[in-house]
């Protein structure tokens, strides 16, 4: 990607895929199942508006689980295009990273203001990063009044028992509970490997079918990692989707996630306590790239690119707060900021790329569930190692909104 510019041509519209929750977030209740955020469990809680932002995020307990499920049940899994996120293994989240680089969305544009540049989250970056598939049918959902008799048949009517009608949502503490894994939470100084011999030991199938089991945990992995919200609940238009698990695959994941993330991003009020979606992802599509990250020995050619990549916590850094990483970032030498992540890889490596590559040069449509995304390829500076210029324009969207800062090659 060196010596790319900002994307000047304007191609026809498209509509990539679709994601997310059209529910009202709200803060977990005692129905949540404990695993909202693992990589914040030995910090104490804080009053609201106070102390550090938390990641919704339970990649640890989804990993461990699709790791302890028989083969047979990985693969069904694997193909509906969910096996290369979870071949990744789950590593430090950087969470005052992630409060700071929140506080640089502009809704407007959906991009991260850098003082280097625009970087806009894109499908060619989930496809590489994660592998998830990009193109294919929009995830939207369906429309019901009532979803119970849709979970009695796709799940059992044991997670509609004592619940009022009409029922739009499913309860995710409910699905870990009915394989024996509610509660289950990584310790601080717990291993990975010792998490999962501990989930392994605690999931229990019992006479649960093989499709009924793999339902329960894709809906466990939408509601905790993909479409991750502040909610213990998920809403059920996504259980539709998993009818016939075999069609599952024609669906655009890789799309429905990044418009949930742009979503969620616009939606957020930078006073909260949680954020939600992948955010792993954003750690990876900013900060990898440029270097900061350890290549695990043996795993040069795995693929999607997370799964290359060891992060550990850094002692130094452990307990700095957001505002000094909002000074590193505005202090960061722009000289030293290079954007050629793909360099080197094939589309031949990676499937979802070589598949989602006639849209990565379109202007998109993301759509999710209740909701449209939009993206907008012409505002991103695709190589950032030259000068650029900053010139001012009115920012995109409601009139009368503030100027911002967007680049042009000299």
């Amino acid at each position: 990607m060196a010596g790319d510019t900002a994307v000047e041509e304007v191609a026809r519209p498209s509509v990539a895929g679709a994601g997310g929750d059209s529910e009202t977030e709200g803060e977990d209740t005692a129905e949540d199942d404990g695993g909202g955020d693992e990589k914040e469990a030995e910090a104490p809680r804080r009053h609201k508006g106070k102390g550090r932002m938390r990641s919704r995020v339970t990649w640890d307990l989804c990993w461990a689980w699709y790791t302890a499920l028989p083969e047979a049940q990985q693969t069904r899994i694997a193909r509906m295009g969910f096996g290369h996120l979870l071949s990744v293994r789950p590593f430090h989240v950087d969470v005052p990273y992630l409060e700071a680089l929140r506080e640089r969305w502009e809704e407007d544009c959906k991009a991260f203001i850098r003082p280097w540049g625009h970087m806009i989250p894109t499908l060619e970056d989930m496809a590489y990063l994660i592998g998830l598939p990009v193109l294919g049918e929009p995830v939207v959902g369906q429309e019901r009044r009532d979803y119970h008799d849709d979970i009695v048949e796709l799940l059992g009517p044991e997670f509609v028992a004592e619940r009022r009608r009409p029922i739009w949502s499913i309860v995710l503490g409910s699905l870990s509970k009915a394989v024996g894994l509610r509660g289950q939470r990584r310790g601080p100084l717990e291993s990975l490997e010792e998490f999962y011999m501990g989930v392994r030991g605690a999931l229990d199938l019992g006479d649960i079918s093989e499709e009924i089991s793999v339902r329960i945990f894709v809906a466990y992995l939408f509601g905790r990692l993909l479409f991750a919200t502040q909610s213990c609940q998920k809403n059920c238009k996504f259980m539709l989707l998993l009818r016939d698990l075999a069609q599952a695959r024609r669906y655009a994941w890789g799309a429905a996630m990044l418009g949930h993330l742009f979503s969620l991003h616009s939606s957020s009020s930078r006073r909260s306590q949680s954020t939600g979606g992948f955010t792993p992802f954003l750690l990876g599509y900013t900060r990898f790239p440029m270097g900061r990250r350890v290549q695990a020995e043996g795993r040069q050619t795995i693929v999607p690119l997370m799964a290359r990549w060891e992060v550990a916590p850094d002692p130094r850094v452990a307990d700095r707060c957001a505002e000094d990483v909002r000074i590193a970032l505005d202090h960061y030498p722009h000289d030293k900021v290079v954007w050629i992540p793909y360099a080197g890889e094939t589309d031949a490596s990676h499937q979802a790329v070589a598949a989602g590559r006639p849209l990565f040069d379109c202007h998109l449509l993301l759509l999710c569930l209740g909701t449209c995304e939009v993206l907008y390829l012409e505002l991103m500076v695709r190589t950032l190692g030259w000068h650029q210029p900053a010139m001012e324009v009115p920012s995109l969207g409601r009139e009368g909104h503030s100027h911002r800062r967007f680049f042009a090659e000299d």
